[in-house]
């Protein structure tokens, strides 16, 4: 027992230690809120498109000397647009038009990466640095995450009913377009958010694993939301201790706890295979219990 609460307070010594927790359990919140949302439209490859794309404004931000959610952000949104643009405006597809878009824009971050003469630490830009954030990135990462998580909440009933059924929601006088890039802008600033703690490469497990994972386990979108934010603060807070113990990857860790329990929840959650045999799916979350209705 002793060992255990060594285990738990020690690092707690440490500043860094204390900046990075807090920094990936606001990361984790905006996450597993978004992360819902993401996993019930089906938009896991917007949320790798969006991730990858941000690479050649973080590279771009540094060299100026400008916060990196600036170029983050730029580039984030043009990827929705370009996208968006290209299956509208062609016989391509939007799968298509993601991995164009995710990988051309990916590709141009390498480059500028490469080419330009910098201190820019690739490793960290794509893999995280949560043991290493500033005073700033704390007010940043802050900031954003809680009015990324406070905007998704207060419009939770339309986004529910968005998700469940456009078509309705457009009749009552709902616009599907407006919440679809209210979503779609949420996504770009909690790319911002999850790029201190995990990077690039790995942002996209912690936008559609906690998700995922509460999918498995309830039938009822609110408590989706409530387990999918339990499961994502879980595996930041474990994953954080773990890179700090093991001196490991902080991103790889906090992905490593969140696919675990995914893990486990596909094996023994309500619908687990272990459970009900290798046969049938579960149901899809059902809308709340209380009547969906305009804000």
């Amino acid at each position: 027992m002793n060992d255990l609460i060594n285990w738990i307070v020690d690092p707690l010594e440490f500043a860094f230690m204390q900046r990075a927790l807090l920094v990936a359990v606001v990361c984790g919140i905006a996450c597993a809120v978004l992360s819902c949302w993401l996993t019930l439209l089906g938009w896991s490859l917007m949320g790798d498109a969006v991730s990858h794309a941000v690479l050649p404004g973080v590279v771009l931000s540094y060299v100026v000397g400008a916060p990196f959610a600036i170029g983050a952000f730029i580039f984030g949104s043009a990827a929705v647009f370009l996208v968006g643009g290209l299956s509208r405006t062609s016989r391509i597809k939007e799968d298509a038009a993601i991995g164009i878009v995710f990988t051309g824009l990916f590709a141009l971050g390498l480059v500028l990466v490469s080419v330009i003469r910098s201190e820019i630490d690739l490793f960290h830009i794509l893999f995280g640095n949560v043991l290493g954030v500033s005073d700033s990135d704390i007010r940043q990462v802050v900031i954003i995450g809680a009015v990324v998580t406070a905007v998704l909440l207060f419009k939770r009933r339309d986004l529910v009913l968005y998700a469940f059924d456009a078509t309705h929601a457009h009749a009552i006088g709902i616009s599907p377009r407006r919440l679809e890039m209210l979503l779609l802008g949420a996504l770009a600033l909690t790319v911002i958010v999850a790029l201190q703690a995990v990077g690039i490469v790995l942002v996209v497990a912690m936008l559609i694993t906690p998700g995922a994972t509460a999918y498995l386990l309830t039938d009822r979108f609110d408590r989706m939301i409530a387990i999918a934010v339990a499961v994502s603060v879980l595996s930041c807070v474990i994953g954080t201790y773990a890179s700090f113990h093991l001196d490991a990857s902080t991103g790889g860790s906090i992905v490593c706890a969140l696919t675990a329990q995914f893990v486990l929840a596909y094996l023994f959650g309500p619908q687990g295979v272990l459970r009900r045999g290798s046969s049938g799916r579960g149901a899809a979350p059902s809308e709340p219990t209380e009547p969906v209705t305009a804000s």
